[in-house]
């Protein structure tokens, strides 16, 4: 099954949702309005479509191999790296000062889903450089980012983020990699990392390793975590490579999906101690990793939103080629594709509506990152910074367990033939699972989202976003169409059932916390949920304006009836888990821990 970029889709949104025009009205962003995104994204589909998708079923079937401390990627993913680097790929969004192109988020965001959709194992390396690179550009010495930036972004050298243990997964604090001060200003680096995706490869000439390790005498627990530059090989004064570091892949795992894609067990200090560069100061590793992390997560969210446009794509080939059973309404005397089948356009359309929503909360959020980070007035910097991190947890959680249903689906519709390898629909499921498991598991992304994003400011920016909801509420008040009301219907329903959990939460996480985090999962998917449907409830109000200018009449039509079955099928759905939040907590606390 080939992959075809939803181009069209893509660029509705960044025009009509994230506004493009005006994100080209900040300053460095003058070139990069609607006509560059257009020029752009088609020249992406091209490479994903021709270079990178082709290898997506291969990378499955002939897996990264490790042997002697090297590992070897799927035959084509060298080669295919080297035209994404040579083609500026890397550097779409990063800054000209390195050799970037200096774009906005909004199209990077785009550009992405493209890259994980074609080839979600062969994206994470890319994935996790970007990560590295915007560490180093906030933290990184001149020093550092002289050696290392501009590599980095021409895809010349790659980047990975280390920070599992064998002992410490999730929880940091307790982190034992050690770092020993050197006269010269460097550190010895001793320690094992595991989980490291690309932590080996043959794709670049150099890996830079960021490593989180403990200062010899630093305060215990996650104060005492600095962050080093660990690279796999020595860099000369002139930027040549020297000798191999003390850094070395004693193994690869073997994995459930994202096969092709290496996940590293390194080692550091075997022989004598890995040379390390601090980033930053002493002792604040975290906050400098969750600049990495934070990237990585909401790139996450898109590779949701990605493999979930896959395998949509091929369950809709499939359902139109597939002849099974007459349909139930006797319009055709024989058997039919089953895409006639009521049930089948039904999970079609949860694929589809799952999958926009997504999308378009993901661009929305992606514009709200650049004004944040780019607009000339900081009270538009700080509103657009406030929206964006509270829509973080939601792009990356909401996004994976949605990308779950869908792959699952995707199965579904194949029928017996989804659960054989070589139709490849399983394939989509099994990469689909890790989504909601690295960067932070789902659980922690709701945690995120209780504690920082809303008990901690009383609830006031989950309630002024439902303030503009409303006036999106409104907006659709004013048409009488079917499909209008029956999104108004639904939207607001879903506002109402949002803003209580928010005073739920808001009012009780103090007093009563276990109550409230037992929700905070159908918290996060409720959020989530209400944040897509509204930007679909955007794209209904949008193309009905544009369907009575007689503009690409299809597709508007497509836009109207797509927001309508999100909203009576999976926006419908919020009301339930307010009352399960605010009223179940008990039947989550109450049983004993040994009745287990």
């Amino acid at each position: 099954m080939t992959y075809i970029a939803p181009v069209k889709d893509m660029l509705f949104d960044i025009r009509h949702l994230a506004a493009i025009d005006e994100i080209a009205k900040i300053p460095g962003f003058e070139e990069a309005g609607f006509e560059t995104a257009q020029a752009v994204l088609e020249e992406c589909a091209k490479f994903n479509e021709g270079v990178v998708a082709p290898l997506n079923v291969e990378g499955d079937r002939n897996p990264s191999s490790w042997k002697d401390g090297k590992v070897t990627t799927t035959p084509g993913f060298k080669q295919a790296f080297k035209q994404y680097a040579e083609g500026g790929w890397q550097g779409l969004q990063h800054p000209l000062d390195f050799g970037g192109q200096g774009l906005p988020k909004t199209i990077g965001a785009a550009c992405g889903e493209m890259l994980n959709s074609a080839n979600l194992s062969f994206a994470l390396c890319p994935l996790l450089t970007d990560g590295a690179i915007e560490a180093l550009l906030t933290a990184g010495s001149d020093d550092l980012k002289a050696t290392y930036l501009e590599k980095l972004v021409s895809g010349q050298w790659t980047g990975t983020m280390n920070l599992t243990e064998p002992q410490a997964g999730s929880d940091l604090a307790l982190v034992r990699t050690r770092a020993e001060p050197q006269a010269d200003g460097s550190y010895k680096v001793f320690g094992t990392k595991i989980f490291i995706t690309y932590g080996e490869h043959d794709m670049a000439d150099n890996i830079v390793h960021l490593v989180l390790a403990r200062v010899v005498g630093a305060p215990e627990g996650v104060k005492g975590i600095s962050l080093f530059v660990v690279p796999k090989f020595m860099v000369n004064k002139d930027g040549s490579l020297g000798a191999r570091n003390d850094a070395h892949c004693v193994s690869i795992e073997h994995k459930l999906g994202i096969k092709a894609s290496p996940t590293a067990v390194l080692q550091f200090g075997d022989n004598g101690g890995a040379v390390g560069y601090l980033v930053g100061q002493e002792n604040r590793g975290l906050e400098y990793m969750f600049i990495m992390m934070n990237a990585a997560r909401y790139a996450v969210g898109v590779q949701g939103i990605a493999v979930a446009e896959r395998a949509y794509q091929q369950a809709v080939a499939y359902a139109k080629d597939r002849v099974q059973s007459r349909p139930v309404d006797g319009s055709i005397n024989a058997s039919a594709p089953i895409i006639h089948h009521p049930d089948v356009k039904r999970m079609l359309m949860t694929m589809r509506a799952s999958t926009e929503g997504c999308r378009a909360m993901a661009s929305v959020a992606a514009a709200a990152y650049d004004a944040a980070h780019h607009h000339p007035d900081a009270d538009v910097r700080k509103q657009n910074q406030a929206f964006y991190e509270f829509m973080v947890p939601l792009v990356k959680g909401y996004s994976t367990e949605q990308s779950l249903e869908v792959t699952s689906l995707g199965v579904q519709v194949h029928g017996g033939m989804g659960f054989i390898e070589e139709t490849g629909a399983a394939q989509h499921y099994r990469d689909a699972k890790i989504l909601t498991i690295y960067e932070g598991t789902t659980a922690i992304q709701a945690n995120d989202l209780v504690g920082r994003k809303t008990a901690r400011d009383g609830g006031q920016t989950a309630k002024a976003i439902a303030a503009q909801i409303e006036k999106t509420e409104a907006a659709l008040a004013q048409s009488a169409t079917p499909a209008a009301q029956a999104v108004l219907k639904r939207l607001s329903a879903a506002r109402k059932a949002f803003v209580e959990v928010v005073d739920f939460v808001a009012g009780n996480t103090k007093a009563s916390p276990n109550a409230v985090f037992a929700g905070s999962v159908p918290y996060l998917m409720l959020a989530g949920n209400l944040m897509a449907g509204w930007q679909l409830a955007r794209s209904l109000l949008v193309a009905q304006e544009l369907q009575a200018k007689g503009e690409d009449l299809a597709f508007m039509q497509a836009k109207i009836a797509t927001a309508r079955f999100y909203a009576e099928h999976i926006l419908a759905k919020a009301p339930g888990l307010r009352d399960s939040i605010v009223e179940g907590a008990d039947s989550v606390t109450a049983l004993a821990l040994d009745a287990f």
